[in-house]
C-alpha cells in the first residue's frame, strides 16, 4: 500500500500528499512502523490503526482493514500486486514448483470478497491464511502447515517476506529464506528464483 498511495488517495478522494505514512520507504517519517520493527505493536495493530485514521479523514469509521483495502483498491483489485511478484509467480509456477501463500491475514486484510477477484490465487497449490488458522508467523506451527500441506522438507522451500522476525523463523524451521526489500522488489524475486533453480 505505500508504494501507491497516490491511487488510495485518488480512490478515496483526498487531496495528494494526504497520507504520510511511508513505513519501510520512509521509516525515521513513520514512528507507528518503527513501533512495530520493534515488536511493540503487531503488523495487525500497525494497519488497523492506519485504517481508523484513513477512514476518520473521509468521515468513515472503519473496523476493519478489510474497509480501508476496499475502498482504496476494489475497484482495481490487480493494482495490489506489484508487477514483479506477477512475472515471479509466472516464472515459478512455469518452471513446475509448487507455490503457497503463508500469510497472517490474507482475509482479515483483504476481506473474502476482494480476495476472491486477486487475480493469479489460482496459480497457488496452497493457500495458508492465520486469519482462519490463528497460528501467525513465525510461530513454527505456520511454517509446518506450508510443508505439511505441499508434502515438502523445510530445506526444499523457499520463503520469502518483508519483515525480519518472519524470515528468521523460516530459516528456523530450515527453509531458505529471502528477506523481501520493498524498495527494490525485483532484486528480491530475482534471488528467490535463483534459489527455485529458474528465472523470469
Amino acid at each position: 500500500m505505500f508504494e501507491t498511495h497516490h491511487l488510495s488517495e485518488a480512490a478515496l478522494g483526498l487531496e495528494p500528499g494526504s497520507l504520510t505514512w511511508r513505513g519501510p520507504f520512509e521509516p525515521a517519517s513513520d514512528p507507528l512502523w518503527l513501533s512495530m520493527q520493534r515488536g511493540e505493536i503487531s503488523e495487525r495493530d500497525y494497519w488497523m490503526a492506519r485504517t481508523v485514521e484513513t477512514g476518520r479523514r473521509i468521515g468513515r469509521e472503519w473496523t476493519r482493514m478489510e474497509d480501508f483495502v476496499a475502498a482504496a483498491r476494489g475497484d482495481d483489485p490487480a493494482a495490489i500486486i506489484r508487477p514483479e511478484a506477477r512475472n515471479a509467480i509466472m516464472a515459478a509456477a512455469a518452471a513446475g514448483r509448487r507455490l503457497a501463500i503463508l500469510s497472517n491475514e490474507l482475509d482479515l486484510f483483504y476481506g473474502a470478497g476482494l480476495r476472491a477477484r486477486l487475480p493469479l490465487l489460482d496459480r497457488f497449490d496452497l493457500i495458508v491464511d492465520a486469519t482462519h488458522t490463528g497460528i501467525l508467523k513465525p510461530d513454527p506451527r505456520a511454517y509446518a502447515f506450508v510443508t505439511g500441506g505441499l508434502g515438502l522438507e523445510a530445506g526444499d522451500c523457499v520463503f520469502v517476506d518483508d519483515q525480519a522476525r518472519n524470515v528468521a523463523g523460516a530459516r528456523q524451521a530450515g527453509m531458505l529464506a529471502v528477506h523481501f526489500d520493498v524498495t527494490d522488489p525485483e532484486a528480491s524475486y530475482r534471488r528467490a528464483l535463483a534459489l527455485l533453480g529458474t528465472t523470469a
